[in-house]
């Protein structure tokens, strides 16, 4: 299980105008008895605008949102991997080493990666632009290696590819 992190902002997590918006949107995806099951999208959504990352506030505020006991968000934000518990670099970097990557050599894909950003996994470089993190399946299996960076998908790497993907980030 993955450790939370306390935020350090001492202010009480608000969803902007449009955030709300969206939750409303995504609550009408659901019959009203069952709004718990918005639970994963509304996490994503909060995610998205609180940096990047779930401190224990936004986890508590979510839990509120949804109308569910702030254990079920921690349940759920600890166990999937899309859920960053901790601060992330501007380009979280996430390797695929599930087996068909891993059958596909994506441990050279991860040993580029440290090497280029020098980081290691699980950590972010010292200007806060990277974080480099190897994840369980990301769906892609027939094009392994992937990696995936913040939202986007780079299928059939390599460690040169790789490279060139970093080097074009602004």
């Amino acid at each position: 299980m993955s450790e939370m992190q306390e935020d350090t902002n001492t202010e009480r997590p608000q969803f902007s105008a449009d955030a709300l918006k969206q939750v409303d949107e995504i609550f009408s995806r659901y019959p009203k008895e069952r709004r718990a099951s918005a639970l994963m999208p509304v996490l994503h959504l909060a995610q998205s605008e609180f940096g990047g990352w779930l401190s224990r506030q936004t986890l508590d505020y979510v839990a509120e949102v949804v109308g569910v006991a702030p254990i079920r968000c921690y349940e759920v934000a600890t166990f999937y991997t899309m859920y960053n518990l901790k601060p992330v670099g501007k380009y979280h970097v996430q390797v695929c080493t599930n087996i068909s990557c891993w059958l596909c050599d994506s441990e050279t894909i991860v040993s580029s990666l440290e090497e280029k950003l020098q980081a290691k996994v699980g950590s972010t470089t010292s200007d806060n632009r990277f974080t480099l993190s190897a994840v369980e399946c990301l769906g892609a299996c027939i094009n392994a290696p992937m990696m995936q960076v913040n939202d986007d998908y780079f299928e059939n790497l390599t460690a040169d590819r790789v490279a060139e993907i970093i080097d074009r980030l602004p």
